[in-house]
């Protein structure tokens, strides 16, 4: 039986791995800063809150790291935990560095000093290439960051091409670009969309105010991208890979499939208020995944509008379980 640690196993992407591992008989064990108190929401959401490991650990704190590394000796690594909001970088840039790039140093300082022959997978970002207006990035594409969250990532990057060229550690990235679902928190823009557009249509609230609306983003399904990050660690050797769509569409377009769906017209309903703009704002995310797909095997299944869809008919099926459960009505 294999053995996966996951660090931030309570987010988005540590849920969904952690689903996907213990379908493959791995072993999980999750970390968080705050367990005990962490009260893992999106495990149970999942229905796999008891079948995973769960214990603390500082990702910051050098000790704390190689300590967990040295006790539990897993055979693979994933590294998701960190500051996850761009918007949020800009308000909190020293955590933001420290949580990413600071964290994945450590981590890869401990697993060199434990000589343990650990596969490592570090989670990147399509912000690092900045704006892709004129091409999709590649892997070959130089980067570009424009905000702080980006700017850790690249540092992160960085660290793990130090660890694998100097060191001889399995270490690789992936470069994943906006990937959502329903357990999205709140304040992420998608699920904010998708929260509103139903409770628009349930006469909870009557409008939707949003930032810039003319960016556009390759959007996909995250259950889809943690199989990307177990087929990077299967490989032969450690690389780095873009894990996209290849499909951008606009804010606007993700917007209006949410809407249509519940029998709306988002016209009606959505403006935009300058506060919720950036200071400094990618117009386009655009991604070239060819070669995931050529060496790894691995492929999106939905892209774009799909993603929106996906993501309103998981709030609908939700709310229709609480209010099985609590007897109430929207």
């Amino acid at each position: 039986m294999k053995h996966a640690l996951i660090t931030g196993v309570s987010g988005q992407d540590g849920a969904f791995l952690a689903r996907y591992l213990l379908g493959k008989g791995y072993r999980v064990t999750g970390t968080s800063r705050r367990y005990p108190f962490d009260r893992y929401d999106n495990l149970s959401q999942l229905g796999i809150r008891d079948q995973v490991i769960r214990i603390t650990m500082d990702t910051i704190d050098a000790q704390s790291v190689r300590q967990v590394i040295a006790g539990h000796a897993p055979d693979e690594i994933y590294n998701l935990a960190g500051q996850s909001s761009v918007g949020k970088s800009f308000e909190k840039p020293e955590h933001t560095f420290d949580s990413i790039a600071t964290a994945t140093r450590v981590l890869l300082e401990a697993v060199r000093d434990l000589e343990l022959p650990v596969k490592i997978f570090v989670a990147g970002s399509g912000d690092c290439f900045g704006d892709r207006s004129l091409s999709p990035a590649d892997e070959t594409t130089p980067f570009d960051p424009q905000s702080p969250y980006a700017d850790a990532k690249v540092a992160a990057f960085e660290h793990v091409q130090t660890f694998r060229r100097t060191h001889g550690l399995f270490a690789c990235t992936g470069f994943l670009f906006n990937h959502e679902s329903f357990l999205r928190p709140p304040g992420f823009v998608t699920r904010k969309i998708v929260r509103t557009a139903l409770d628009i249509a349930h006469s909870r609230c009557h409008e939707l105010v949003l930032g810039n609306m003319s960016i556009r983003r390759d959007w996909g399904w995250a259950p889809e991208y943690v199989d990307a990050m177990w087929r990077m660690l299967q490989s032969g050797t450690p690389e780095d890979y873009i894990i996209a769509t290849g499909t951008t569409i606009g804010l606007a377009d993700f917007v209006e499939t949410a809407f249509t769906r519940l029998g709306l017209d988002w016209r009606k309903y959505v403006r935009t208020d300058p506060r919720f703009f950036r200071p400094k704002d990618i117009s386009v995310l655009a991604a070239d995944p060819s070669k995931a797909f050529t060496r790894l095997g691995w492929k999106a299944r939905h892209a774009g509008t799909d993603v929106a869809g996906l993501m309103i008919e998981a709030e609908q099926a939700r709310e229709g379980i609480h209010r099985t459960e609590t007897g109430t009505h929207p």
